[in-house]
């Protein structure tokens, strides 16, 4: 009988990196980026037409001016009328006329424009209460000129 000899263990071989995995992977996700890059919206340009000029059958009115005069005692006018006493602080004229310009000129389809003129002596208080004025008749075209109206 032989004698039956211990078996050798095979020595461990290191195989290394494998890269061919790595190379299978990398292809399954460039394979997800490609399927997912067809479902990508593209945005598309917004054309947009600017105004130009059209010819129209009647005269477009233009916008009314409002002038708002106020002196240094206090005193308000509206297009030289005066409103109010010097010392009401609500100005409640005022706002009806402003009012009743705002809605006829939504009727209209017109704007109003209204220019502040105050004297130089004017107190800023006053300026104020003709602001809130206005802003209850809600008017906001509003612009301040320095000088006396002509």
């Amino acid at each position: 009988m032989r004698r039956s000899q211990p078996r050798k263990v095979p020595p461990q071989i290191n195989l290394g990196f494998q890269i061919a995995p790595m190379v299978d992977v990398v292809f399954v996700v460039m394979l997800f980026f490609m399927v997912m890059a067809g479902a990508v919206k593209v945005e598309n340009a917004h054309n947009t037409k600017l105004p130009g000029t059209i010819v129209t059958e009647t005269d477009t009115p233009m916008p009314e001016e409002i002038a708002i005069r106020i002196e240094d005692d206090g005193q308000v006018y509206l297009n030289d009328d005066p409103l109010d006493a010097p010392d009401n602080k609500s100005l409640p004229s005022l706002a009806s006329s402003l009012n009743q310009l705002r809605e006829s000129s939504e009727a209209t389809r017109s704007e109003v424009l209204v220019t502040i003129y105050a004297n130089e002596f004017a107190k800023y208080e006053r300026i104020i209460d003709t602001l809130d004025a206005l802003s209850r008749a809600r008017i906001g075209n509003v612009t301040f000129q320095a000088s006396a109206p002509e």
